[in-house]
């Protein structure tokens, strides 16, 4: 018997066009709410604090009055928008006590809000541990040797990633969060799928990735690839991209500490999609998400020290208009 699967069903399985709300932080939320709604945009992503600009959602307002909940609520569907996940990156295993002490209660305080909004998905990083008990700052180790930073790892991770994350998903689980996304950024201990899958074994299928590849295109790696490798575990996606320069990247390398805003003399830069890298690439991760059964949001994270927010946001737009799969597929009439 065949199936047949009519239009609503279609559009609630589908991949959906979002945006990180973060760059429109100069505009109150209805303001931004009402942009993005006239672009076309389906869902958005709010940040919560960390590093993270919370400018549209608040915790310390919000979980303070039900009443602005309700007002959220009341925009997002005069808008028709829904929130794709709260994001609130931070390092909540900061060597330094009181700085990850903060940034533990802002992930509580996004999980608390989570469960009010009806939101199953937080974004955040894994974090990054100093190297020792009595560091004050983190210490992100992109070697083996000499001993000392195999050492290091060791204890980053046995000693102190894995046993926080192991306590920080029961927070998660008890306001009805289901899915911790691990945006894999250099700098902290999950920077790429080998990590991802290693803190996912231990802790639980609860983490997943935020997907950006941004990050990975910089690294070397064809985010393709790595897509394949997460079947099952991408639990949200970044549309960002990274425009590697082949004259800094050959003289230099890529591991570039050098100023963001240096867009000439750096390796690497944050690009719109499609100023980065070409069209062909991203219709082949939208086809690979579709592929692995991804069925959440295309979140557009503007940054791009080249273009104003609207234009950024509005090629972005126009470019996943092109390359995204909206639809489930038909029958294979041929096969």
């Amino acid at each position: 018997m065949r199936i047949r699967i009519t239009g609503a069903e279609r559009m609630d399985k589908s991949m959906k066009l979002g945006v990180l709300t973060v760059p429109l932080q100069g505009m109150p939320a209805e303001e931004a709410f009402a942009y993005l709604h006239s672009l076309g945009v389906q869902a958005v992503e709010l940040g919560t604090g960390g590093y993270t600009n919370d400018n549209h959602l608040k915790p310390s307002v919000y979980l303070a009055d039900d009443g602005k909940i309700e007002e959220m609520k009341a925009l997002l569907k005069k808008y028709d928008l829904e929130i794709s996940a709260l994001s609130c990156h931070g390092n909540p295993v900061h060597p330094n006590k009181e700085t990850a002490a903060a940034y533990h209660q802002v992930y509580v305080d996004t999980c608390r809000l989570a469960e009010k909004l009806g939101v199953e998905t937080v974004v955040t990083f894994s974090g990054c541990p100093g190297d020792s008990e009595t560091s004050q700052r983190p210490n992100w180790v992109t070697c083996s040797w000499p001993p000392e930073y195999a050492e290091t790892l060791d204890w980053q991770w046995n000693q102190v990633l894995i046993p926080y994350w192991k306590e920080a998903v029961k927070v998660a689980q008890s306001h009805g969060v289901k899915k911790i996304a691990f945006e894999m950024h250099p700098g902290f201990c999950v920077y790429n799928p080998a990590t991802l899958l290693r803190i996912r074994a231990a802790v639980g299928d609860i983490i997943g990735a935020n997907f950006d590849p941004s990050h990975l295109i910089w690294q070397g790696m064809d985010p393709v690839a790595a897509l394949r490798e997460l079947k099952g575990a991408v639990h949200h996606f970044h549309a960002k991209d990274t425009k590697v320069d082949p004259y800094n990247k050959a003289k230099n390398g890529v591991l570039d500490t050098g100023s963001y805003g240096d867009l000439l003399d750096r390796s690497w830069v944050f690009r719109t999609i499609g100023y980065g890298t070409d069209a062909n690439l991203w219709k082949d991760m939208m086809s690979t998400l579709r592929m692995i059964g991804y069925e959440g949001a295309v979140s557009i994270e503007h940054e791009d020290g080249l273009m104003s927010v609207k234009q950024g946001l509005e090629k972005a737009v126009a470019f996943l208009k092109e390359v995204m799969i909206t639809e489930q597929p038909a029958a294979m009439w041929w096969a």
